[in-house]
């Protein structure tokens, strides 16, 4: 285990009228549950605005959550909470855990060069200096395939698949056990997402790294994960070992998820999808299943309760009133 995540809750108010009072409340992360072992890749997917990024961003502490618990075990050391932790007690911990962002030209300060870029986390945590500073710096740039010579250059200079590199090299200065990616891929061509996902999953197995990998894009994730974990409205309704997600889904909204993946085979005729409508507003959620509006399986039990996370099957939980059958829309891994 590297990390654990148990009822993680973040509600965002929402404050309007004269006086600016509270209206209601935002529930962008609503009591996810989840655990990441050591040295694995691990998914996380679901539509834009269903709380995949203030998750990664609540994991890094960037935001405060407004509960639940986030334990991280650092190698040979005792687990930490990082909830319990202040911003200044957070500091030593900060080179453990570094995060990937999604926008290669937003992310990287045009002004500085890329020595600057990828050397700040150094110099935020005053780790290193002179002869060690640039050395380290080196090396992160020779881990992403990029020449050190490349270093007193400015961002405008790179493709955008050389800039995402300079963004993980960035990420990966500090020596860092856990990274969070946030859609790393998302902005890039699909011939160079393909070698930045073959990057990463080089560098997880040459330094042992332990990814939080955020995307929506079911193919990349199907590509790179180890586990996956499907959310919609801030709450997790499947987690599952890559292969069984994909072959055998048990949640309605990963069908349909699954559903919309184009076949690249010009005799597969293709299907009308599957999810209809639109994601429910998180500052008004309908009663009972989350996505009970937009399921065609949907019952009036559905309707007024809320269906808890359970484990179908050994490491496959799905949140869903029923044993629902839906291995036909299974895909081949």
């Amino acid at each position: 285990m590297h990390l654990e995540v148990r009822n993680l809750t973040k509600h965002f108010p929402v404050k309007g009228g004269f006086f600016t009072r509270t209206k209601g409340t935002v529930k962008a992360v609503d009591g996810v549950s989840f655990s990441i072992r050591r040295g694995s890749f691990f998914g996380i997917v679901g539509e834009s605005g269903c709380g995949k990024t203030t998750t990664g961003r609540l994991i890094l502490r960037v935001m405060d959550p407004t509960q639940g618990d986030i334990w991280f075990f650092p190698k040979n050391e005792e687990r930490i909470n990082l909830t319990r932790l202040t911003r200044k007690k957070m500091t030593p911990l900060r080179p453990k855990i570094q995060m990937i962002f999604q926008d290669p030209y937003s992310s990287l300060d045009p002004r500085m060069t890329v020595q600057r870029i990828v050397g700040e986390p150094l110099r935020a945590i005053g780790t290193a200096s002179g002869s060690e500073y640039l050395d380290r710096v080196s090396a992160a740039m020779r881990r992403v395939r990029l020449r050190p010579e490349m270093m007193n250059r400015y961002p405008h200079a790179f493709s955008g698949g050389q800039r995402q590199r300079i963004g993980i090299a960035r990420a990966l200065v500090t020596g860092p056990e856990l990274v969070v990616a946030d859609e790393p891929v998302s902005a890039l061509d699909v011939s160079v997402q393909a070698q930045v996902l073959n990057l990463l999953q080089d560098l997880q197995e040459r330094f042992g790294l332990t990814f939080l990998f955020i995307a929506h894009d079911l193919g990349v994730i199907r590509h790179i994960c180890d586990t996956v974990a499907v959310m919609y409205v801030g709450k997790l309704v499947e987690v599952g070992e890559r292969t069984h997600l994909f072959q055998t889904p048990a949640h309605p909204y990963s069908e349909a998820l699954l559903s919309a993946i184009p076949r690249p085979d010009p005799k597969i005729k293709a299907k009308p999808g599957l999810l209809r409508g639109s994601v429910a507003d998180a500052s008004n959620p309908p009663s009972g299943c989350l996505f009970h509006p937009r399921c065609r399986y949907r019952k009036q039990q559905c309707e007024n309760q809320t269906p808890m996370l359970r484990e179908v099957t050994p490491g496959h939980s799905v949140a869903c009133h029923f044993d629902l059958d839906l291995e036909g829309i299974g895909t081949r891994c």
